[in-house]
C-alpha cells in the first residue's frame, strides 16, 4: 500500500469516511501514515506509522512518499507554539511539537512538495538521541491551558492521552494512543510515594475501564487534559481539582516508562 506524509497542520483522523464522523485521533503536519483502503470522494483509510492507530483521512491533506521517506529517521521538531514554515514557496503555520523527517539543512522534499523551514538556527530544535526525562517539565508545560478536545493531539486542542503521547514522544519515549492502551506499558509502581517525573498515572471510571491519565510531577502534583492542560494535586486516591477542592479522577494504578 502507498506511504504519505501529512501536509496540513493537524490533521483530523475520522471513525468512518465523513467529515460528520467522530474525530477519533489526528495526525500532525510531517508525521507518516500507510494508506491501506481506499473509500469514495476523496477519502482514504491509513495506519499511523509513530503508533499504528486506524482512521479515515482525506487524500487533500496528504502527500504520497517513497518508502525511504517513510522509514528515514525523525531527526527534529519544531520547537514553538507556532511554527511558520513554507511549502512549495508558500507560508503555513504549524503547532509545536511537529516532527521532521529527510531534512538536508533547512529544507526537505516531501514527495512533490519542497519544505522550508527558515533560516534561524532555531527553527528546529534536534530530537533527544536516547530517551530523556530531565525536559520533560519543560516540554508538558508548553501545552499548559491547552483546551481539552475530543481526539486532539496538538497545542490547539488535545486530549488526555494525546498530551502525554506528545509529550513523551518528544522526550524519545514511544506510546500507544489511548488511555487504556498507554496503561499495557512500562513498570508498575506500587505506590504514589514512589512517583517521580515522568511517571503516568492512570484512572478508571465506576465499571473499571480506564477512561484517564496525566503525567506526574511528583508524588502530590499531576499535569494533565481534563477540560484544559492543568496542573492539580493528587493523593493515593485520586486527582483534586486545586481550584475548587474537589475530587475529580479515581487512582487506578501508576506505571514507569523510563527507568534512570
Amino acid at each position: 500500500m502507498p506511504y504519505a506524509i501529512t501536509i496540513v497542520p493537524v490533521m483530523p483522523l475520522r471513525a468512518a469516511a465523513a467529515h460528520k464522523s467522530e474525530m477519533i485521533s489526528q495526525v500532525l503536519w510531517g508525521e507518516c501514515v500507510e494508506i491501506t483502503d481506499t473509500g469514495t470522494d476523496g477519502w482514504v483509510k491509513v495506519k499511523c506509522q509513530s503508533d499504528s492507530y486506524e482512521g479515515w483521512a482525506t487524500t487533500v491533506h496528504l502527500e504520497i512518499i517513497d518508502n525511504q521517506l517513510f522509514n528515514a529517521q525523525v531527526t527534529h521538531f519544531m520547537p514553538h507554539w507556532s511554527n511558520t514554515v513554507l511549502l512549495n514557496g508558500q507560508p503555513m503555520v504549524v503547532p509545536y511539537g511537529c516532527t521532521i523527517k529527510g531534512s538536508n539543512g533547512n529544507e526537505a522534499y516531501w514527495g512533490g512538495i519542497k519544505v522550508q523551514f527558515g533560516e534561524d538556527p532555531g527553527a528546529m530544535q534536534a530530537l533527544p538521541a536516547r530517551p530523556v526525562i530531565h525536559e520533560l517539565r519543560g516540554i508538558a508545560f508548553h501545552f499548559l491551558n491547552t483546551a481539552y478536545l475530543w481526539g486532539g493531539k496538538s497545542v490547539f486542542g488535545i486530549d488526555c492521552s494525546g498530551f502525554t503521547q506528545s509529550v513523551f514522544k518528544l522526550c524519545g519515549i514511544s506510546l500507544l494512543r489511548d488511555a487504556y492502551q498507554q496503561a499495557t506499558q512500562g513498570d508498575v509502581l506500587d505506590f504514589l510515594q514512589e512517583a517521580r517525573l515522568g511517571d503516568l498515572a492512570f484512572f478508571d471510571n465506576a465499571e473499571g475501564r480506564i477512561t484517564h491519565v496525566g503525567i506526574l510531577l511528583n508524588d502530590h502534583e499531576i499535569i494533565h487534559a481534563a477540560g484544559k492542560v492543568r496542573v492539580d494535586n493528587i493523593d493515593n486516591q485520586g486527582i483534586i481539582n486545586a481550584d475548587t477542592g474537589l475530587r475529580t479522577h479515581q487512582l487506578r494504578i501508576i506505571k514507569r516508562y523510563l527507568q534512570s
